[in-house]
């Protein structure tokens, strides 16, 4: 049996249609998308014509207003938030608590409906959130965009949680979050403010990454809270699930 969790590169093509889709990824990914959306609609557009057009054409109307209308208010107001740790009624903390009012209107909104297309990766780039290239992004789980940094090749498994802050003793802290190149963070896992994981790094699922936590180059990580796992152990644990 093929070991898939090892890293490996794509398989030759499957045949011409397959070769047509890799020579045009972008395009082919963005029709795709597409037609999801017109499956979606379609019991509604079929029944209701008119009524299932104008109700759809509103809500992507609003939804998309939104990806326009936030990020412009969140360059233009005092929205810079920065490493603290302090009171949460400060001065110090306004533009932190600014930043994720604005960002929360679209992420329990519209935010989920595109969290897989180009335009909710545009949108959090828009906010501030640094995005290397081919990062797979597939949460809208996410609070402080502007703090956090995701290197090249990074995986977001889904419902992944990430958030540039956390509380404890009356004191609030913001500290950033950078997840290096070819990292992957497995699904449902939370990773909290003050985080470093390296390149080619796992994160287990649903594992908790506690604030303060480095995770080294090519390290795993696992479990609540999230620790180094061996690689004999890893080992152990693959050959038990087999």
């Amino acid at each position: 049996m093929r070991d898939f969790t090892e890293h490996s590169g794509n398989p030759p093509p499957a045949g011409p249609l397959d070769r047509l889709l890799r020579r045009f990824a972008r395009p082919s990914y963005h029709l795709f998308v597409l037609l999801v959306l017109v499956i979606a609609a379609w019991p509604a557009l079929a029944r209701y014509p008119a009524l299932g057009v104008t109700l759809s054409a509103a809500f992507f109307v609003f939804g998309f207003s939104l990806l326009l209308i936030v990020p412009f208010y969140n360059r233009v107001l005092p929205t810079r938030a920065k490493p603290f740790k302090g009171g949460y009624y400060t001065i110090h903390a306004a533009p932190w608590l600014l930043h994720n009012a604005l960002f929360y209107l679209v992420r329990y909104t519209f935010l989920p409906y595109i969290t897989l297309t180009p335009a909710g990766i545009w949108f959090l780039r828009a906010m501030g959130m640094r995005i290397g290239r081919h990062a797979f992004v597939n949460t809208e789980l996410i609070s402080d965009p502007c703090l956090i940094h995701l290197g090249d090749d990074v995986v977001l498994g889904g419902s992944v949680r990430i958030f540039a802050h956390y509380g404890g003793g009356g004191n609030l802290v913001i500290a950033p979050v950078v997840i290096h190149d070819r990292a992957t963070i497995g699904i449902a896992a939370t990773v909290m403010g003050d985080v470093i994981v390296g390149p080619g790094a796992v994160v287990l699922p649903h594992s908790a990454v506690l604030p303060g936590s480095r995770i080294g180059p090519g390290e795993t990580w696992g479990g609540v809270p999230a620790r180094p796992i061996p690689k004999e152990e890893m080992e152990r644990l693959r050959a038990e699930t087999r």
